[in-house]
Protein backbone atom coordinates (compact mmCIF):
# COMPACT_ATOMS: atom_id res chain seq x y z
CA UNK A 1 0.00 0.00 0.00
CA UNK A 2 1.26 3.50 -0.78
CA UNK A 3 1.59 5.97 2.07
CA UNK A 4 2.93 9.49 2.46
CA UNK A 5 4.86 9.92 5.71
CA UNK A 6 5.83 13.24 7.32
CA UNK A 7 8.25 13.21 10.26
CA UNK A 8 11.14 10.75 10.10
CA UNK A 9 12.54 11.19 13.61
CA UNK A 10 13.42 8.35 15.97
CA UNK A 11 9.92 6.89 16.00
CA UNK A 12 8.73 7.92 12.54
CA UNK A 13 11.91 6.73 10.84
CA UNK A 14 11.64 3.31 12.44
CA UNK A 15 7.96 3.07 11.50
CA UNK A 16 8.83 3.75 7.87
CA UNK A 17 11.54 1.08 7.97
CA UNK A 18 9.03 -1.45 9.31
CA UNK A 19 6.63 -0.54 6.49
CA UNK A 20 9.39 -0.88 3.89
CA UNK A 21 10.32 -4.32 5.19
CA UNK A 22 6.77 -5.42 4.40
CA UNK A 23 6.98 -4.00 0.85
CA UNK A 24 4.77 -0.94 1.34
CA UNK A 25 5.47 2.03 -0.94
CA UNK A 26 6.39 4.93 1.37
CA UNK A 27 7.01 8.47 0.17
CA UNK A 28 8.62 10.38 3.01
CA UNK A 29 9.44 13.94 4.01
CA UNK A 30 11.26 15.52 6.94
CA UNK A 31 12.56 19.02 7.59
CA UNK A 32 16.05 17.49 7.76
CA UNK A 33 17.35 16.61 4.31
CA UNK A 34 19.99 14.38 5.92
CA UNK A 35 17.29 12.35 7.67
CA UNK A 36 15.34 11.98 4.42
CA UNK A 37 18.49 10.77 2.68
CA UNK A 38 19.24 8.28 5.46
CA UNK A 39 15.77 6.66 5.33
CA UNK A 40 15.74 6.78 1.52
CA UNK A 41 18.84 4.58 1.53
CA UNK A 42 16.64 1.90 3.13
CA UNK A 43 14.11 2.00 0.28
CA UNK A 44 11.83 4.97 0.96
CA UNK A 45 10.96 7.33 -1.91
CA UNK A 46 12.40 10.69 -0.83
CA UNK A 47 10.79 14.10 -1.28
CA UNK A 48 12.13 17.61 -0.90
CA UNK A 49 8.92 19.21 0.39
CA UNK A 50 5.37 18.37 1.40
CA UNK A 51 4.24 19.50 -2.06
CA UNK A 52 6.77 17.15 -3.67
CA UNK A 53 5.61 14.28 -1.45
CA UNK A 54 1.93 14.81 -2.25
CA UNK A 55 2.76 14.98 -5.96
CA UNK A 56 4.36 11.54 -5.82
CA UNK A 57 1.28 9.87 -4.30
CA UNK A 58 -1.12 8.18 -6.71
CA UNK A 59 -4.86 7.56 -6.56
CA UNK A 60 -6.51 7.88 -3.17
CA UNK A 61 -3.87 9.55 -1.02
CA UNK A 62 -3.13 8.67 2.60
CA UNK A 63 -0.66 10.78 4.59
CA UNK A 64 0.68 9.84 8.04
CA UNK A 65 1.78 12.81 10.17
CA UNK A 66 4.35 12.01 12.87
CA UNK A 67 5.58 15.36 14.21
CA UNK A 68 5.54 16.96 17.70
CA UNK A 69 2.10 17.65 19.17
CA UNK A 70 0.67 21.16 19.18
CA UNK A 71 1.53 23.80 16.61
CA UNK A 72 3.83 21.60 14.47
CA UNK A 73 1.04 19.03 14.02
CA UNK A 74 -1.62 21.70 13.57
CA UNK A 75 0.36 23.54 10.89
CA UNK A 76 1.37 20.35 9.08
CA UNK A 77 -2.17 18.99 8.89
CA UNK A 78 -3.52 22.34 7.68
CA UNK A 79 -0.91 22.50 4.94
CA UNK A 80 -1.40 18.90 3.84
CA UNK A 81 -5.19 19.29 3.82
CA UNK A 82 -4.84 22.19 1.39
CA UNK A 83 -3.18 19.85 -1.11
CA UNK A 84 -5.48 16.83 -0.81
CA UNK A 85 -8.72 16.00 -2.57
CA UNK A 86 -12.07 14.57 -1.60
CA UNK A 87 -11.85 11.07 -0.04
CA UNK A 88 -8.12 11.38 0.77
CA UNK A 89 -6.95 10.56 4.30
CA UNK A 90 -4.82 12.25 6.96
CA UNK A 91 -3.51 10.09 9.83
CA UNK A 92 -2.17 11.71 12.99
CA UNK A 93 0.06 9.22 14.80
CA UNK A 94 1.56 11.69 17.29
CA UNK A 95 0.58 12.57 20.85
CA UNK A 96 -2.34 14.88 20.08
CA UNK A 97 -4.95 16.01 22.65
CA UNK A 98 -8.10 14.12 21.68
CA UNK A 99 -10.34 17.21 21.66
CA UNK A 100 -8.14 18.64 18.90
CA UNK A 101 -8.86 15.45 16.92
CA UNK A 102 -12.61 16.00 17.22
CA UNK A 103 -12.28 19.58 15.96
CA UNK A 104 -9.95 18.64 13.09
CA UNK A 105 -12.13 15.74 11.96
CA UNK A 106 -15.10 18.10 11.66
CA UNK A 107 -13.08 20.73 9.80
CA UNK A 108 -11.69 18.19 7.34
CA UNK A 109 -15.07 16.51 6.89
CA UNK A 110 -16.41 19.73 5.34
CA UNK A 111 -13.70 19.35 2.67
CA UNK A 112 -14.44 15.67 2.13
CA UNK A 113 -11.12 14.63 3.67
CA UNK A 114 -11.05 11.78 6.22
CA UNK A 115 -9.12 12.02 9.49
CA UNK A 116 -7.81 9.12 11.57
CA UNK A 117 -6.18 9.51 15.00
CA UNK A 118 -3.72 6.82 16.05
CA UNK A 119 -2.35 6.70 19.58
CA UNK A 120 1.01 4.99 19.04
CA UNK A 121 3.09 3.30 21.74
CA UNK A 122 6.35 1.44 21.34
CA UNK A 123 9.07 4.07 21.26
CA UNK A 124 12.45 3.20 19.80
CA UNK A 125 11.76 -0.53 20.27
CA UNK A 126 8.90 -0.51 17.78
CA UNK A 127 11.04 -1.39 14.77
CA UNK A 128 11.76 -4.84 16.17
CA UNK A 129 8.73 -5.42 18.43
CA UNK A 130 6.01 -3.51 16.62
CA UNK A 131 3.79 -0.64 17.75
CA UNK A 132 0.69 -0.80 19.92
CA UNK A 133 -1.90 1.36 18.15
CA UNK A 134 -5.19 2.73 19.46
CA UNK A 135 -7.21 3.95 16.47
CA UNK A 136 -10.07 6.44 16.18
CA UNK A 137 -12.08 7.70 13.19
CA UNK A 138 -14.55 6.40 10.65
CA UNK A 139 -14.55 2.62 10.81
CA UNK A 140 -14.66 2.12 7.03
CA UNK A 141 -11.58 4.34 6.59
CA UNK A 142 -9.73 2.51 9.37
CA UNK A 143 -10.52 -0.81 7.69
CA UNK A 144 -9.18 0.57 4.38
CA UNK A 145 -5.88 1.36 6.15
CA UNK A 146 -5.69 -2.07 7.80
CA UNK A 147 -2.67 -3.25 5.72
CA UNK A 148 -0.65 -0.37 7.23
CA UNK A 149 -1.73 -1.14 10.79
CA UNK A 150 -1.17 -4.86 10.29
CA UNK A 151 2.45 -4.19 9.32
CA UNK A 152 3.18 -1.68 12.07
CA UNK A 153 1.61 -3.62 14.93
CA UNK A 154 2.42 -7.03 16.40
CA UNK A 155 -0.26 -9.72 16.39
CA UNK A 156 -3.26 -8.32 18.35
CA UNK A 157 -1.27 -5.09 18.78
CA UNK A 158 -3.76 -2.65 17.26
CA UNK A 159 -7.49 -2.08 17.62
CA UNK A 160 -10.28 0.26 16.60
CA UNK A 161 -11.44 2.37 19.54
CA UNK A 162 -14.36 4.32 18.05
CA UNK A 163 -15.20 7.78 16.74
CA UNK A 164 -12.69 10.57 16.11
CA UNK A 165 -10.53 11.33 19.14
CA UNK A 166 -11.03 7.96 20.80
CA UNK A 167 -7.62 6.66 19.74
CA UNK A 168 -5.73 9.55 21.26
CA UNK A 169 -8.02 9.61 24.30
CA UNK A 170 -7.07 6.00 25.11
CA UNK A 171 -3.38 6.73 24.43
CA UNK A 172 -3.60 9.74 26.78
CA UNK A 173 -4.83 7.55 29.63
CA UNK A 174 -2.22 4.91 28.70
CA UNK A 175 0.50 7.51 29.27
CA UNK A 176 -1.07 8.66 32.53
CA UNK A 177 -0.95 5.07 33.80
CA UNK A 178 2.67 4.87 32.61
CA UNK A 179 3.50 7.86 34.84
CA UNK A 180 2.02 6.10 37.86
CA UNK A 181 3.81 2.80 37.18
CA UNK A 182 7.17 4.50 36.73
CA UNK A 183 6.73 6.51 39.93
CA UNK A 184 5.82 3.41 41.95
CA UNK A 185 8.88 1.54 40.66
CA UNK A 186 11.11 4.55 41.37
CA UNK A 187 9.90 4.91 44.95
CA UNK A 188 10.14 1.19 45.66
CA UNK A 189 13.69 0.92 44.36
CA UNK A 190 14.75 3.98 46.34
CA UNK A 191 13.44 2.34 49.54
CA UNK A 192 15.50 -0.76 48.75
CA UNK A 193 18.54 1.34 47.85
CA UNK A 194 18.30 3.07 51.26
CA UNK A 195 17.91 -0.22 53.19
CA UNK A 196 20.62 -1.62 55.51
CA UNK A 197 21.25 -4.41 53.00
CA UNK A 198 23.64 -4.31 50.06
CA UNK A 199 20.93 -5.22 47.57
CA UNK A 200 21.56 -5.90 43.89
CA UNK A 201 18.76 -3.79 42.41
CA UNK A 202 19.34 -4.96 38.84
CA UNK A 203 19.04 -8.57 40.01
CA UNK A 204 15.81 -7.77 41.86
CA UNK A 205 14.30 -5.99 38.84
CA UNK A 206 15.17 -9.01 36.69
CA UNK A 207 13.81 -11.42 39.32
CA UNK A 208 10.47 -9.60 39.48
CA UNK A 209 10.15 -10.01 35.73
CA UNK A 210 9.64 -13.76 36.21
CA UNK A 211 6.12 -14.67 37.38
CA UNK A 212 5.87 -11.72 39.81
CA UNK A 213 2.57 -9.82 39.93
CA UNK A 214 4.46 -6.55 39.32
CA UNK A 215 6.22 -7.74 36.15
CA UNK A 216 5.99 -5.46 33.11
CA UNK A 217 7.96 -4.20 30.12
CA UNK A 218 8.82 -1.08 32.14
CA UNK A 219 10.36 -3.36 34.76
CA UNK A 220 12.37 -5.17 32.07
CA UNK A 221 13.73 -1.80 30.92
CA UNK A 222 14.47 -0.93 34.56
CA UNK A 223 16.49 -4.13 34.92
CA UNK A 224 18.43 -3.44 31.71
CA UNK A 225 19.18 0.12 32.78
CA UNK A 226 20.37 -0.90 36.24
CA UNK A 227 22.64 -3.58 34.79
CA UNK A 228 24.36 -0.93 32.67
CA UNK A 229 24.53 1.68 35.44
CA UNK A 230 23.75 0.24 38.92
CA UNK A 231 24.30 3.53 40.80
CA UNK A 232 22.81 5.73 38.06
CA UNK A 233 26.04 7.73 37.84
CA UNK A 234 25.88 10.79 35.60
CA UNK A 235 22.07 10.91 35.58
CA UNK A 236 20.39 14.04 36.94
CA UNK A 237 17.05 13.47 38.67
CA UNK A 238 15.28 15.85 36.29
CA UNK A 239 12.19 14.33 34.65
CA UNK A 240 10.27 15.91 31.77
CA UNK A 241 6.65 15.24 30.85
CA UNK A 242 5.26 15.02 27.33
CA UNK A 243 1.92 16.62 28.21
CA UNK A 244 -0.28 13.53 28.15
CA UNK A 245 -0.02 13.07 31.92
CA UNK A 246 -1.33 16.61 32.35
CA UNK A 247 -4.19 15.95 29.92
CA UNK A 248 -5.11 12.77 31.82
CA UNK A 249 -5.30 14.68 35.10
CA UNK A 250 -7.32 17.47 33.45
CA UNK A 251 -9.72 14.89 32.04
CA UNK A 252 -10.10 13.25 35.45
CA UNK A 253 -10.98 16.62 36.98
CA UNK A 254 -13.42 17.41 34.19
CA UNK A 255 -15.16 14.03 34.61
CA UNK A 256 -15.07 14.06 38.45
CA UNK A 257 -12.94 10.90 38.46
CA UNK A 258 -10.48 10.53 41.37
CA UNK A 259 -6.97 9.84 40.06
CA UNK A 260 -4.63 10.46 43.02
CA UNK A 261 -1.79 8.17 41.89
CA UNK A 262 -1.51 9.57 38.36
CA UNK A 263 -1.85 13.13 39.68
CA UNK A 264 0.84 12.61 42.32
CA UNK A 265 3.21 11.06 39.77
CA UNK A 266 2.78 14.09 37.49
CA UNK A 267 3.48 16.47 40.37
CA UNK A 268 6.60 14.49 41.27
CA UNK A 269 7.91 15.21 37.79
CA UNK A 270 7.31 18.91 38.40
CA UNK A 271 9.12 18.57 41.72
CA UNK A 272 12.13 16.93 40.06
CA UNK A 273 12.64 20.06 38.00
CA UNK A 274 12.81 22.34 41.06
CA UNK A 275 15.93 21.20 42.96
CA UNK A 276 16.14 24.50 44.84
CA UNK A 277 12.45 24.62 45.73
CA UNK A 278 11.08 27.89 47.12
CA UNK A 279 8.39 25.88 48.93
CA UNK A 280 11.07 23.79 50.69
CA UNK A 281 12.86 26.98 51.73
CA UNK A 282 9.55 28.25 53.11
CA UNK A 283 9.11 25.09 55.19
CA UNK A 284 12.62 25.42 56.64
CA UNK A 285 12.09 29.11 57.42
CA UNK A 286 8.73 28.66 59.15
CA UNK A 287 10.04 25.65 61.11
CA UNK A 288 12.87 27.85 62.35
CA UNK A 289 10.43 30.63 63.25
CA UNK A 290 8.19 28.56 65.51
CA UNK A 291 10.67 26.08 66.91
CA UNK A 292 14.11 27.53 66.46
CA UNK A 293 15.06 24.53 64.33
CA UNK A 294 18.36 24.83 62.48
CA UNK A 295 18.45 25.97 58.87
CA UNK A 296 21.03 24.50 56.50
CA UNK A 297 22.85 27.18 54.57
Amino acid sequence: MQLGFIGLGKMGGFMVQRLLRDKHDVVGFDLSADVVKSVAEKGMTPSTSMEDMIGKLKGRKAVWVMVPAGKPTEDTIAKVAGMLSKDDIIIDGGNTFYKDDIRRAEELKSKGIHYVDVGTSGGVWGLSLGYCMMIGGEKAVVEYLDPIFKTLGPVDGYAYMGASGSGHMVKMVHNGIEYGLMQAYAEGFEIMQASPYNLDLAKIADLWGHASVVRSWLLELTADGLKKNPTLDGIKGWVADSGEGRWTVMEAIERDVPAPVITASLFERFHSRRPDSFAAKMLAMVRNQFGGHAIKK
